[in-house]
């Protein structure tokens, strides 16, 4: 079973191709660049140089959001496409559970962490013991102030992942000494660990078509919210 991952959530991009247990090959882009210049780029040169054709896909899976909003619809655009195209099934992934696979094998607490503006993360949390990934909570948006309140009980080390992490260890790190922050290079969300989710979902038949495929945010984006309230300041009128 071969599965192609995209995740293009934040500022980096990845595609991944892969078996269960196996990286077959993965490229990854941190740079300014927007992902409509990157991405297809990057995925024509997988399937090129790993000789695989999309009409021997499984599945392919996207981390669908939260995140940035453009990005988000760039990569769940992609998958549409290319999935309608060759008939394949989709795998929506949630980009903060994608990132509790970058730890793997280890025994802590992860706060998945994305940075929202304003003072504010989308964040989950979950328990990672060796292989296993258990979700301790629903995928949310909240103030630091309140990532703070939650985190001070926890029972185990917590380790900060995703691009939120630098910005909300150096809000945390003074008060919560058994917060700490991934290491770089399993810190950001990557395609890889978007595969690693996807097979368990996979092997719970959790799969859609690319119709049904849709972006998932935690929030208006910013224009519409600006907009909301011009309109409520003009009802008040």
């Amino acid at each position: 079973m071969k599965l192609l991952a995209i995740d293009t959530s934040a500022t980096a991009a990845s595609v991944c191709l892969a078996e269960e247990n196996k990286i077959i090959g993965e490229f990854f882009n941190h740079t300014a660049i927007t992902h409509s210049q990157t991405l297809m780029p990057m995925l024509d040169a997988l399937l090129r140089q790993t000789g695989t054709s999309p009409d021997e896909l499984s599945a392919i899976a996207v981390n669908a959001g939260p995140g940035s909003f453009t990005g988000v619809r760039i990569g769940v655009a992609a998958v549409k496409g290319l999935a309608f195209a060759h008939g394949i099934p989709c795998v929506s992934v949630s980009t903060l559970e994608s990132m509790a696979y970058n730890m793997l094998g280890s025994d802590c607490i992860v706060s998945a962490v994305m940075d929202a503006r304003c003072s504010q993360v989308y964040n989950a949390l979950f328990r990672v013991s060796g292989n296993t990934v258990e979700r301790l909570c629903a995928d949310r948006a909240l103030a630091l102030s309140d990532l703070q309140a939650v985190l001070r009980d926890m029972d185990k080390p917590v380790v900060l992942v995703g691009d939120g992490a630098e910005i909300s260890y150096r809000f945390l790190a003074e008060s919560l000494p058994q917060v700490t922050a991934a290491p770089i290079n399993r810190r950001l969300q990557t395609a890889s660990s978007t595969a690693l989710a996807a097979f368990q979902k996979l092997s719970s038949c959790e799969t859609m078509t690319a119709a049904e495929l849709m972006p998932v945010y935690l929030r208006l984006p910013q224009a519409q919210r600006e907009l909301n309230q011009r309109l409520a300041k003009q009802s008040k009128e």
